[in-house]
């Protein structure tokens, strides 16, 4: 299924996974190529794609699209490219407090990367796995495939609301997952080139 036509959730279903639940729960089982994991996130082959083109081929959760695929380096659309945020968050267990692995940020920038490109409010959110990370998680007695753990990514991306004052990722989420420090950077840059714009 995870591979194939449009994914959605049944009505009545969100998914609102934690950081360490996509990693332990997802991305873990998917590397190690476990049969039990659930698989309704699809591996987008295409890719990387122009992210308004991601609706109807990825799984879709309220205002956020989740899918599998190759770590990439400032690769290019059709439109624009993906651009790396110089820092990375690592991604720890709430039981034992270890590292199980790392999150890291891009922003979509439309036109071409040797014109400097112009930054959208797309953003994506890289998760990858720590191979030491993978030797303590209850997939332990697993044999882990190093190649497919430092390849494959988990992707969740969503577009960023305009409005400063919003500090969830998706309006309907409840559990009040708040946006990390570099979602706020993004606003309060937002909020900076706003004010250029006007003095000029």
């Amino acid at each position: 299924m995870g591979d194939h036509g449009k994914v959605n959730l049944p009505p009545g279903f969100q998914f609102c996974p934690t950081d360490e639940e996509l990693v332990l729960h997802f991305l873990q089982p998917k590397a190690s190529r476990l049969s039990c994991h659930p698989d309704f996130i699809p591996v987008l082959d295409s890719y990387p794609l122009d992210p308004w083109e991601l609706d109807g081929k990825v799984l879709s959760s309220g205002n956020q699209w989740y899918f599998f695929g190759q770590m990439m380096q400032n690769e290019a659309t059709t439109n624009g490219f993906w651009k790396e945020v110089d820092i990375e968050e690592p991604i720890l267990s709430s039981s034992t407090s270890r590292r199980v692995g790392m999150k890291r940020y891009l922003v979509f920038y439309i036109n071409d990367e040797a014109q400097g490109g112009v930054a959208t409010n797309w953003v994506m959110q890289e998760y990858r796995l720590c191979n030491h990370g993978a030797s303590n998680s209850l997939y332990s007695k697993t044999k882990f495939r190093k190649s497919e753990g430092n390849n494959l990514v988990l992707c969740r991306v969503y577009e960023r609301k305009n409005d400063s004052q919003s500090f969830c990722y998706n309006e309907d989420n409840d559990d009040g997952s708040e946006l990390s420090f570099l979602d706020e950077m993004f606003l309060s840059l937002d909020d900076d080139l706003d004010d250029t714009t006007l003095s000029n």
